[in-house]
């Protein structure tokens, strides 16, 4: 059992981690080391994202850590790339609209392309 002073050498709650480790299907308990060591690398990890987004992002300019710094940090780190669907680059609604009309011309043009090809096949 984890004593009280242990409970004091991580920052997030350990309820809640118990909770996002029972919500997995395949567990049925957990051991008080496992959560305490889940938990403890949960903070490292988030640390170490944190402290390396901020010195290669533009935080270090500003003295600050901004979302965009994670999100290139995700996108551009071998590392990190895990997290680039989590993490995603903010983009206003206008561009992601613009995008969305551009792939579905996009996906258009590439059908009458394949169909095109198809016939040439057929016609040989």
């Amino acid at each position: 059992r984890l004593s009280g002073g242990e409970n004091r050498l991580v920052s997030l709650p350990l309820s809640r981690i118990r909770v996002i480790m029972k919500s997995s299907p395949e567990v049925s308990s957990i051991n008080q080391d496992a959560l305490f060591l889940t938990a403890k690398a949960t903070e490292l990890f988030v640390q170490y994202l944190a402290t390396y987004s901020y010195k290669h992002g533009k935080g270090n300019e500003k003295n600050a850590l901004t979302y965009s710094d994670l999100s290139h940090t995700a996108e551009e780190c071998e590392t990190f790339q895990f997290l680039a669907d989590i993490l995603p680059k903010k983009i206003l609604a206008s561009k992601y609209l613009k995008m969305l009309e551009k792939e579905k011309r996009d996906g258009e043009v590439g059908e009458d392309d394949e169909e095109d090809e198809e016939e040439e096949d057929e016609d040989e």
